[in-house]
């Protein structure tokens, strides 16, 4: 699936502004237009997607979780 597969209304571009690492999730804050996204994925993908303070990501809403792509 690509990111224009995904309606726009359930996406959220903007930049990390804050990253709370732990052993097996961390906590991303994305900062949009709509104000503060916060998302919850695997320490592994924090650093797969090489995610940083600054990082340009979209935030991806369903209805139980958001996810996290970098740009």
């Amino acid at each position: 699936m690509t990111i224009q597969a995904i309606n726009v209304r359930n996406q959220f571009k903007g930049h990390i502004r804050e990253i709370l690492r732990g052993d097996v999730l961390s906590e991303i804050d994305v900062q949009t237009a709509a104000g503060i996204v916060t998302s919850v994925i695997t320490t592994r993908s924090v650093d797969e997607l090489d995610l940083k303070i600054g990082s340009e990501v979209i935030a991806f809403v369903k209805s139980t979780e958001v996810s996290i792509a970098k740009l």
